[in-house]
């Protein structure tokens, strides 16, 4: 029987994906139980009302189970390619190879050049962002597409600390050389800033409803005299005021992932119907029309995290319990996003989790600097480090997140499984799912 709240979500959700600026998903793949990309796909058009999917690489057999359907898709650059997309031969031929055996058929409507790149990247990869961004985008219009904007997607690493929305501001090192020119280059191209605002990343256990958009007592920003009523409209806030700040305050803002899980390591802040409330209370928001605070009368286009739980992604419980569906695409919840309002039964919460043994895994938040020490850490203590050298089963270039994975689960195993010897300064965390891969087993 459907409570009250999954009532409203069925209204709010049909509602909202008729607008023009919609909620889509985030469509990833890290799971061996995931249902093929043309059933996904025919699931999408022909049961949802979601009509736009973000793809976290340009894997053909994925753009192409979209062609014909109308869901529009956004598909991301691997961070391995950013150095090389900054030459226009390199550049031009990627467009040749990855986006015009599929377009128009498949309605590709942003291309992201790389994910998180001034989280998880080098400083290579933060020199040659922006010129890879402008490189592509020539390549687009070259070979005649000019309906496919060129972004990428940023998480709140690029902020300074902050306790009001008026005091935000970006990294002063990623203001000058990165975002400056970015931002330049986004309001020439008509292209928004986006950004990953996760409310459950950046928590206040004690306003927990602030986080929810249930009521509350509110956050008051003197230095505008504007009260905000929930945490998605402060973080939101807090990036128009740093754009502000570098006088690119016209540039539109898009939403590239936002979502909360219905499991983790901590049941008081995960759970159905915590996930119900954030995600149901973000579509009534963005469905509104009322904006932010700073930002009245807008909708920002919105990618919700995630289509999928994905049941070998590394990480804490958290990280395999973002999605709306389960693998055989029952809802986890009801989230209201089938079509004229269909009824669906809700499969019973069934959280991803693993078996008895466990590794050590980087925690999500790890910055590179500390992913970087523990490797170094890890070597320097007799542990065998030749898999993750070049040419080793378990070397990743350019993927210091990889790389510090097994150095982290190697020293974990090698000096023996207690807890402490996954701590790494606060960086670690235990894991039952098995992160190797491919040849690299761990």
């Amino acid at each position: 029987m459907l409570n009250p709240t999954s009532t409203s979500l069925i209204f709010l959700f049909l509602h909202l994906v008729s607008a023009v600026y919609s909620i889509g998903v985030n469509y990833g793949t890290l799971g061996n139980n995931l249902p093929s990309p043309a059933a996904v796909a025919n699931f999408l058009k022909t049961r949802t009302a979601i009509n736009g999917v973000k793809l976290f690489d340009v894997n053909p057999e994925y753009i192409q189970a979209f062609a014909n359907t109308g869901i529009s898709v956004a598909v991301t650059a691997p961070n391995s390619d950013i150095v090389p997309l900054a030459e226009a031969n390199f550049a031009r031929q990627w467009v040749v190879d990855k986006i015009k055996p599929f377009y128009p058929a498949t309605k590709i409507n942003f291309i992201l050049v790389g994910s998180e790149v001034l989280h998880w990247g080098d400083q290579k990869m933060f020199k040659k962002l922006v010129p890879a961004m402008r490189s592509l985008h020539s390549a687009l219009q070259a070979e005649g597409i000019n309906d496919i904007k060129v972004t990428t997607a940023h998480s709140l690493i690029i902020m300074m600390a902050k306790s009001l929305p008026s005091a935000g501001q970006f990294r002063p090192g990623f203001a000058k050389h990165v975002l400056g020119p970015m931002l330049k280059f986004l309001r020439e191209t008509k292209a928004p800033f986006m950004v990953n605002p996760y409310p459950y990343f950046d928590l206040d256990p004690a306003r927990l409803d602030f986080a929810l958009f249930r009521p509350n007592l509110g956050l008051y920003d003197r230095a505008t005299r504007l009260t905000y009523t929930n945490q998605f409209d402060a973080l939101i806030d807090t990036v128009h005021f740093a754009m502000k700040a570098l006088g690119f305050a016209d540039v539109d803002i898009a939403i590239g992932e936002t979502g909360w899980p219905t499991n983790c390591d901590n049941p008081v802040l995960c759970s159905v119907a915590n996930a119900v409330s954030y995600n149901g209370g973000l579509v009534k928001h963005v469905e509104s029309g009322k904006g932010t605070p700073m930002l009245p009368n807008r909708r920002f286009e919105t990618y919700i995290f995630a289509l999928f739980n994905e049941n070998q992604k590394p990480g804490p419980t958290a990280e395999r319990n973002w999605g709306l569906f389960q693998p055989d695409l029952t809802p986890i919840y009801d989230s209201g996003i089938f079509r004229n309002g269909q009824q669906v039964p809700v499969a019973p919460s069934v959280p991803v989790g693993g078996g008895g043994e466990q590794w050590c895994v980087p925690k999500a938040e790890a910055t590179i600097q500390a992913l970087q020490s523990n490797i170094d850490y890890v070597c320097s203590q007799g542990v065998d480090c030749r898999p993750i050298q070049p040419g080793g089963a378990c070397f990743v270039p350019n993927d210091p997140k990889a790389l510090a994975t097994y150095a982290m689960s190697a020293y974990y195993k090698a000096k023996g499984p207690i807890p402490i010897n996954c701590d790494f300064s606060g960086s670690g965390i235990l894991t039952t799912i098995n992160p190797s891969h491919g040849g690299c087993r761990m």
